[in-house]
C-alpha cells in the first residue's frame, strides 16, 4: 500500500483557535472541510493531546484562520511546532478578535463556528461547527497543503492528521539538512552559515544533514 496516496487529497492550511482563561491559543491544522451549506456546518480534525483540543472542549467554540500562499511562514512555526501550554503563540502574531474568537491577521479570511457535534477516533477529535460568522481578507489565494510542501518545503506536525513517518516516504538521493524543531528541509551543496529557518527562526546549528 502507498500511504503518500492520501496526499493526492486536497487541504488546505490553517490556524484554529480559541481561548484557555481568557487567553488566545491555537495550533496548525489542514483537516478542515464544510459538511453542509444549510445550514452552515464545518468539520476540523484536532489531536486529542493539542491544548487547543482541551480548549475548544471547554470552550465550545473555535476559529478557522485561512493562511495564504504569501502568508509569513513563521506561521506555521509557531503554531504548528509549540505547545499553548508552554508558549503565548498570539505573543507577537497580528490579530483580531471577531465574535468573541481570535484570527489571524495574516490570512485570507476567517470562520467563526459554535461546536455542535464531537466525533472521536483513536486519536483526534472531529469537531463539528455552526458556522456564525466568516469573512474575507482581500483577494489572496489561499495556501494548499501541496503548496506547503512543495513550495515551502515544510513538513507535517506529529500530531496533524496527515502526518507520514519518514520511513514511509521514498527516499530522494540527493543532500539535505532538515530543521530539527519543525522539519523543514534545505537542499544544496552545503549548508550556509547564516541559514534561518523560514518556519521556525532558529539558526544552522539547529539543522542536520539527512
Amino acid at each position: 500500500m502507498n500511504i503518500l496516496t492520501t496526499q493526492k487529497v486536497s487541504y488546505g492550511l490553517y490556524v484554529i483557535s480559541s481561548w484557555h482563561d481568557g487567553k488566545a491559543t491555537g495550533c496548525i491544522a489542514n483537516a478542515v472541510m464544510q459538511v453542509t451549506a444549510e445550514p452552515a456546518i464545518m468539520a476540523i480534525g484536532i489531536h486529542h493531546d493539542n491544548f487547543t483540543h482541551a480548549c475548544i472542549k471547554k470552550t465550545g467554540k473555535f476559529a478557522i484562520s485561512i493562511l495564504a500562499e504569501d502568508s509569513d511562514p513563521s506561521l506555521i512555526g509557531t503554531f504548528g511546532f509549540k505547545s499553548g501550554r508552554d508558549a503565548d503563540k498570539f505573543d507577537g502574531v497580528g490579530h483580531s478578535i471577531f465574535g468573541n474568537l481570535p484570527v489571524v491577521n495574516d490570512g485570507c479570511g476567517y470562520i467563526l463556528c459554535d461546536v455542535i457535534d464531537v466525533a472521536e477516533t483513536p486519536t483526534h477529535s472531529v469537531f463539528f461547527g455552526k458556522i456564525t460568522d466568516a469573512e474575507t481578507f482581500g483577494d489572496r489565494k489561499p495556501m494548499t497543503y501541496a503548496y506547503y510542501h512543495e513550495v515551502i518545503k515544510g513538513k507535517s506536525p506529529e500530531k496533524a492528521p496527515t502526518h507520514i513517518a519518514e520511513a514511509a516516504a521514498p527516499q530522494k538521493k540527493a543532500r539535505k539538512f532538515r530543521c530539527k524543531v519543525c522539519g523543514y528541509e534545505y537542499e544544496g551543496e552545503s549548508l550556509p552559515d547564516d541559514i534561518v529557518c523560514p518556519i521556525c527562526g532558529v539558526g544552522a546549528d539547529e539543522f542536520e544533514e539527512v
